[in-house]
């Protein structure tokens, strides 16, 4: 599958957060595209899909937007017509197979299009999350590399990011608990996501959401989240405030006292 020509030069310059949590799992991602400062556009990062009572997928995307969509249509296609030519996601045993054929097919396509060199690889190349239970296993999360292969999310790591992820990771790092709720969840990715975009012009809503609830075997609550969306404003504006207030409350620096230097 031969990308545009525009569309080796537009990326997704993206921010998108998977969490792993005890009642199941949440998503976000954010839908800005550029090809430079001229030219910015929307496109949705996330795609779902769901067999009820059998499998729920949820796949995030960031880095070249033409691979990135040549991915998920290869996907599609091969959902709708599995075993012709290649298997389907609809067909894997586990999400581990699952991830093994979203690595392959994103390999395929970088493959395809890249020609030799260093520069060539760079141009097609994108970093994938996806998520999603199995009937008769417990809810599985990766992050896929350019090359095919992945990483799993574990106790010790139960959330990932991919694109502009600096900025609204401390946050993450500091309040994660994957105990919490959902709504909470949510929440503490809003404030991520608000952190990471005032940050840096690359990231900006519409932010879009996905649940998907431990042995549901279905999707779950899905949201879209505009710029004049009154909750995240809220959200927004009383972050910046209580962060004004935390560090007015913390003991002044004073530049008399004694020290160890």
């Amino acid at each position: 599958m031969a990308l545009p020509e525009h569309g080796s030069r537009e990326r997704e310059m993206t921010y998108c957060v998977g969490l792993k949590m005890a009642r199941g799992m949440v998503f976000m991602s954010d839908t800005r595209t550029n090809a430079g400062v001229d030219n910015i556009s929307t496109f949705r990062k996330m795609a779902s899909w769901e067999q009820p009572g059998e499998r729920v997928i949820t796949l995030m995307t960031a880095g070249n937007l033409a691979t990135t969509q040549s991915v998920v249509s290869l996907l599609e296609e091969r959902m709708k017509a599995p075993g012709e030519r290649s298997p389907s996601v609809f067909e894997a045993p586990s999400m581990f197979q699952v991830a093994r054929m979203v690595g392959a097919t994103l390999r395929e396509v970088i493959q395809s299009n890249a020609n030799t060199g260093a520069r060539a690889d760079s141009t097609f190349n994108a970093t994938l999350l996806l998520g999603g239970q199995v009937k008769g296993s417990a809810p599985r999360l990766f992050m896929i590399y350019p090359e095919g292969n992945f990483i799993e999310a574990s106790d010790d790591t139960p959330f990932f990011q991919i694109g502009e992820t600096k900025y609204g990771r401390p946050i993450l790092v500091r309040a994660f608990d994957p105990e919490m709720s959902f709504e909470d969840a949510i929440k503490l990715l809003l404030v991520s996501f608000d952190s990471t975009i005032k940050a840096n012009l690359s990231v900006d809503l519409p932010l879009d959401v996905q649940v998907i609830e431990t042995d549901a075997l279905r999707l779950g609550y899905a949201a879209r989240i505009t710029a004049d969306d009154s909750y995240f404003q809220t959200i927004s504006s009383g972050w910046g405030e209580a962060l004004k207030m935390a560090f007015d409350s913390l003991p002044k620096f004073r530049m008399d006292d004694s020290r160890e230097t």
